[in-house]
């Protein structure tokens, strides 16, 4: 470690320094990763910055012992941002500055993070496709699997007639966790009412299958879970009907077992495209299920 560098719990007051830091740092491996045919890297706007702040900000309050900060004098250069779920650890977010790579930061950041989560039985983040982040996961434990992402306009006459998929709302929540349970095994709690606050809830209930879905303004899903996969391309084809005509909808961080939402995807004439990994430790990547990149 370098003279006047130190790691320390993060505080409500790095926020903003964390924010930029991190939309820096992602925009930065989306610049040297993307393939010609992907969509051009775009820096985080102002309004992601204050969402990613947001959710953030909610894990100071739920679980400070796993959100860590590199200071190097006076300067936030580094962040690991973790949680706890019934028994099972979560990487929110983790970026260190290119000027102080390759010091021992972002070793020690995770270090402290994984920390956090030492009497967990299981642990999930999702990795960009930088070749130094991915090999300290491995490094610790995790495995890899390869992760896919649907990007185009959707083909409005493939729209399919989806039924009994209605809004849903905090009185949704308990229902929700159950379904977390079986589908990646530990319940998303508290974090259930920071995505609602920040994206338009579905629900689709019968008497043999349940499952649940984020949507943002645009129409994309951020977040899928179901008990089957029937009831999760529901939820996917009915997310996209909400998009505006002509608009450009995604589908990110689709494993190889969610062989259902490529289908979809594909069905809706959108190109599938591979990026970044999902890392896991002590289960298998889970299913039917498209997890939110942050809130896992």
């Amino acid at each position: 470690m370098s003279a006047g560098l130190v790691v320390r719990p993060a505080r409500e007051s790095d926020l903003e320094a964390m924010a930029e830091l991190t939309g820096r740092a992602y925009t930065e491996v989306d610049e040297r990763t993307f393939q010609r045919d992907w969509p051009g890297p775009e820096p985080r706007t102002p309004e992601r910055n204050a969402a990613w702040a947001a959710r953030t900000a909610h894990a100071l309050r739920t679980d400070p012992e796993g959100c860590w900060a590199a200071e190097l004098d006076g300067r936030v250069v580094g962040c690991a941002i973790s949680r706890v779920r019934e028994l099972m650890w979560l990487l929110s977010s983790f970026a260190v500055a290119p000027e102080v790579q390759g010091r021992g930061v972002g070793t020690q950041l995770i270090a402290a993070a994984l920390h956090h989560g030492r009497g967990c039985l299981r642990g999930m983040l999702s990795a960009s496709a930088d070749p130094a982040a991915v090999r300290r996961y491995r490094l610790a434990g995790f495995d890899l699997h390869p992760q896919m992402f649907l990007t185009g306009t959707v083909d409005r006459d493939a729209l399919p007639v989806v039924e009994r998929v209605r809004e849903g709302s905090a009185g949704d929540i308990d229902l929700m966790n159950s379904i977390d349970r079986q589908a990646r095994g530990a319940a998303h709690l508290s974090d259930h009412e920071a995505l609602m606050a920040q994206f338009r809830v579905i629900v689709k209930e019968t008497s043999s299958s349940q499952g649940y879905a984020y949507v943002d303004g645009g129409g994309s899903p951020v977040l899928v879970a179901a008990s089957t996969r029937r009831t999760a391309s529901d939820l996917v084809w009915e997310a996209f009907a909400s998009s505006a005509p002509g608009s450009t909808v995604s589908v990110h961080h689709v494993t190889a077992v969610n062989q259902w939402a490529i289908d979809v995807g594909l069905a809706a004439r959108l190109s599938v495209h591979t990026s970044g990994y999902l890392c896991v430790r002590g289960m298998k990547p889970p299913a039917p299920y498209v997890h939110h990149g942050s809130m896992l």
